[in-house]
């Protein structure tokens, strides 16, 4: 009996550790994208030291993930312990307290490490409510060989008139190659992310300090005006239709001495095995109108935890294991340098293994730093936070009609001054209704 006994003696200890080994299960909602996919094959790293936390891999794609996650967290449904999401969401969700803080990252996180610019876009009221996988601004990718040809230099900081007037001497219709290639899809987080960065340039902003749209405005007429009418001379034919990957294409392909976009694509222009132009590729800042301020954004793909989750200490754990120092020293062992997870951390952009791998990091670095987000981000101060975008929830229907507008500009289906008027008119009812005007 005393044996009967301790057979079952010990049965229950290992019913009852092995429960408490799976005590936790953290829900965990990303995008797929590579680097995600590629976290998640190394979470066995994160597992063997947390045996008790047990993850459940939610993998969407971008669109389908933000409606889900978007709904959950406004219904605090508590589906997910941890989301993905961007920098648009955070200062929205953050404020509206649908976000825990990350206070519990750990001693070794080393939070100060994080790059100012992306720190500053996912913290509110001084508290940090995501920690960023990846960043990314925006500069000029162009073709070196081109760029002697025509007689010129590419300045560091370029100015938009150097930009115009390369874009022309660059061009050469009868061998398909233009000088230029711009964003000119129509959405929020296409031709307008693009944009409205150069806005910031020409001293824009979406709205005044009362809400009060502003493309009425002689500085909105000097963007679209620049764009539309550089794009009709110098760009490729059908920009209305393109965005980042049209252009990653025409790029790649030989076809644009000049690419103004997402700082993450350098890595694609350099590959021999992507791109025909691989070694003929140089960076620049993204350009400027001599007001203090340069074209581009500034977005990070990071990871948070809605309020309604009944893990948050779990999911902090998790998260600081994905975005710490030591999950990029994971990646670089297994996956080479090359593709460990950019923009997020001042001591990467220190590290000579990574600088030799990726000779376009300096420049992502700079582009990174000199966008801000906040309150004092454009040449006028504006009231809301964000680069590329106003952290507002109506922003994403607003960006999508005034896309539509100025997409049409360029496409020649309406003028210039038509298009400025209609977006005017369309932000300024939507901004009325929501009460942001009184």
């Amino acid at each position: 009996m005393r044996t009967t006994h301790a057979f079952f003696a010990g049965v229950f200890t290992l019913a009852m550790t092995t429960t408490a080994l799976a005590a936790t299960t953290l829900t965990i909602g990303t995008v797929n994208n590579g680097d995600m996919i590629r976290m998640q094959k190394m979470t066995d790293d994160f597992t063997k030291s947390n045996p008790d936390i047990k993850l459940n891999w939610v993998t969407l794609e971008e669109n389908v993930l933000r409606q889900k996650v978007t709904t959950d967290i406004a219904t605090k449904g508590g589906q997910f312990d941890i989301i993905t999401i961007g920098t648009y969401e955070v200062p929205i969700w953050g404020a509206k307290n649908w976000l825990v803080p990350l206070d519990k990252l750990g001693a070794d996180y080393d939070v100060d490490d994080l790059l100012p610019a992306i720190r500053s876009g996912l913290t509110v009221n001084g508290k940090l409510y995501a920690a960023p996988f990846y960043g990314e601004s925006s500069m000029v990718m162009y073709r070196t060989d081109l760029m002697k040809k025509a007689g010129l230099t590419m300045p560091k900081s370029p100015s938009w008139d150097f930009i115009v007037d390369a874009a022309k001497k660059m061009t050469d219709t009868k061998a398909g190659v233009y000088g230029v290639c711009l964003r000119g899809k129509a959405g929020w987080g296409e031709n307008m992310a693009f944009l409205t960065a150069m806005s910031n340039s020409f001293g824009a902003r979406w709205f005044n300090l009362k809400w009060k749209p502003t493309f009425d405005g002689p500085e909105w007429k000097k963007t679209l005006t620049t764009y539309v009418n550089m794009m009709k001379e110098s760009g490729p034919p059908g920009a209305s239709s393109n965005g980042f990957n049209e252009n990653l294409a025409l790029f790649n392909a030989g076809k644009c001495g000049m690419w103004i976009d997402a700082t993450v694509a350098a890595s694609f222009v350099t590959d021999p095995k992507k791109s025909k132009v691989a070694d003929k590729v140089g960076f620049a800042l993204a350009p400027n109108a001599g007001l203090g301020k340069n074209a581009n954004w500034l977005w990070a793909w990071s990871l948070a935890v809605p309020s309604a989750s009944k893990n948050a200490d779990a999911a902090q754990k998790f998260i600081a294991w994905a975005t710490g120092k030591h999950y990029l020293d994971l990646v670089a062992a297994k996956e080479g340098w090359a593709n460990v997870p950019p923009g997020t951390r001042t001591s990467l952009y220190k590290n000579p293994a990574y600088l030799k791998a990726a000779p376009f990091a300096q420049m992502t670095l700079d582009s990174i730093n000199s966008a801000d987000p906040s309150v004092n981000g454009t040449v006028k101060k504006k009231p809301y936070v964000g680069v590329q975008f106003a952290a507002i929830p109506e922003f994403q229907g607003l960006g999508e009609t005034v896309g539509q507008d100025f997409s049409a500009a360029l496409a020649g289906k309406t003028t210039i001054d038509q298009a400025l008027k209609d977006a005017q008119a369309s932000t300024l009812r939507v901004m009325t209704k929501a009460g942001y005007i009184k």
